[in-house]
């Protein structure tokens, strides 16, 4: 294999490091974003025939998978952050249609709706908005998603599971959309006064960031060696010529 086909693959493998370095430090900066869930680049080997035949093997970045646990519960003391224990997504209509969240950190708008806080309504299990009106300051949320306000009216928070978390699409502030048919959870857990965290583990991802810093330096430092043994091999013919 030349000197420069061994640079070509050096290369691919800096720019997949890099990648994967952008993964780690926007996990970082989201540590205190509410329900954000870690994520981290895929790989893979790609192949690639010479016109000599040898085959090289380059590294190449092919998607983004996210880690699906939970994150931790905090209680908040506010009636309308509410936090999903296990499976689920709470509806919500966008310009787009429906997407999905785990961010329960909503409120109240002008017209008595609960919403996220860039006001995008909530949907109710029925996929309707939910106006609470006036709730003389009571509102209780029972485990299964029921939300009961001071006047007596009741609805149920819409939660929803897909097959593939996976293929789950982000569209910005923590909303999610989905190619497949979303199932209502039978029996979610919903907790009033709750918020869930990130789930973003600080000392894995520093430590990531470490090795992946002294596994660019690595690449970096063979791909001088490769440039000097290429710097001789030109000097030499030069003298022979």
């Amino acid at each position: 294999m030349g000197i420069e086909n061994s640079i070509l693959i050096g290369l691919s493998r800096q720019v997949a490091l890099k990648r994967q370095m952008e993964m780690v430090a926007n996990n970082i900066a989201n540590i205190n974003t509410t329900a954000f869930r870690a994520e981290k680049i895929l790989f893979r080997e790609y192949l690639v025939e010479t016109p000599e035949g040898d085959r090289m093997s380059y590294v190449e970045d092919y998607g983004v998978a996210r880690d699906l646990r939970s994150g931790p519960l905090r209680p908040t003391a506010n009636p309308l952050d509410i936090a999903i224990s296990g499976n689920g997504y709470f509806q919500v209509q966008t310009d787009d249609g429906e997407e999905y969240t785990r961010n329960g950190h909503f409120r109240l708008d002008d017209e008595g709706r609960v919403v996220t806080q860039s006001g995008k309504p909530v949907l109710d299990e029925d996929g309707n908005e939910i106006e609470l009106g006036e709730t003389d300051g009571l509102i209780t949320i029972s485990k299964d998603g029921t939300i009961t306000t001071g006047e007596g009216e009741e609805f149920k928070l819409g939660v929803y599971q897909f097959v593939d978390e996976q293929r789950m699409k982000k569209t910005g502030e923590g909303l999610y959309k989905s190619d497949e048919d979303p199932e209502q959870v039978e029996d979610p857990e919903v907790m009033q006064g709750m918020l869930e965290d990130s789930n973003v583990e600080p000392i894995s991802e520093v430590t990531r960031m470490i090795e992946i810093q002294r596994a660019y330096e690595g690449m970096q430092k063979l791909m001088n060696t490769d440039h000097d043994l290429q710097r001789r091999a030109i000097e030499r013919i030069g003298k022979i010529v």
